[in-house]
């Protein structure tokens, strides 16, 4: 496809880069993310994922906004209190680009509709808030042959990956946490806490990695990183990464 010139203007700070040029401006114009949680991770993700010309994004969180979310969650205001985040992202979307295509599903993933929360992605970028959920989405995405960007927080640390247990070879998100985590309980922002700023950093970051695996192929930037856990330390700061080995006995990919 050919981009329009308000399109070739409004991106031409991407398209003169050679890592992704015109071609990849068209990739991301034809990607689907389906982002789930549109939270702390989720808000500066979603941000970042319109403007760089994402031209389907399906965003999915059950959850309405309060007045705590405010300190972090940056597409809401206090005009939105009490409204689906789903619904007010969606509408964040469509006030900042009519170009994109956006649908909101105000529902909880779990296994029994994960397949066809993701249905036709390109991509899933995780940011929810607990590991039945996480594990959920993975296991959907191992199924469906679809990448998933992973990116999480706890107070002070972030974890972002890309994972492709679809693939020969590749670990999944199970492989990196295992079977004991199938279950709702989990650390909360709300009992630890958490710096707005951090969340921003490790949603835009995991915005970034979901680029990449859109532009797979295209020079460094093309480079999916599969399995490559990076680890940020908010405090020092530092980031590290390490390998994530696939597990040979997962039960969602040890057949890939």
């Amino acid at each position: 496809m050919a981009l329009p010139a308000d399109r070739l203007d409004r991106f031409a700070r991407h398209i003169v880069l050679p890592e992704v040029g015109g071609a990849g401006q068209v990739a991301l114009t034809e990607a689907h993310v389906v982002l789930v949680g549109c939270g702390g991770i989720g808000s500066p993700a979603l941000q970042y994922l319109a403007a760089a010309g994402i031209g389907k994004l399906t965003l999915i969180d059950d959850d309405v906004v309060e007045a705590s979310n405010l300190q972090r969650q940056t597409l809401f205001s206090l005009a939105n209190l009490g409204q689906s985040k789903a619904d007010a992202a969606a509408d964040w979307v469509r006030r900042f680009d009519l170009a994109l295509e956006v649908h909101a599903l105000r529902l909880r993933l779990d296994r029994a509709n994960a397949g066809d929360c993701i249905a036709g992605a390109t991509v899933v970028l995780d940011g929810c808030d607990n590991f039945a959920t996480r594990l959920a989405v993975s296991d959907a995405c191992v199924k469906a042959g679809v990448p998933l960007t992973s990116a999480a927080l706890g107070r002070f640390q972030g974890q972002v990956a890309n994972f492709a247990g679809h693939l020969p070879g590749q670990p999944c998100y199970r492989c990196w946490v295992g079977d004991a985590f199938d279950a709702e309980d989990c650390d909360t922002c709300a009992a630890d806490g958490v710096l707005g700023a951090m969340a921003g950093m490790i949603g835009t970051f995991g915005a970034m990695q979901a680029i990449r695996v859109i532009l797979e192929g295209r020079a460094v930037l093309g480079d999916p990183q599969w399995g490559q856990l990076h680890l940020f330390d908010g405090l020092t700061p530092s980031l590290r990464t390490i390998k994530v080995p696939k597990d040979t006995g997962c039960r969602a990919c040890s057949g890939a």
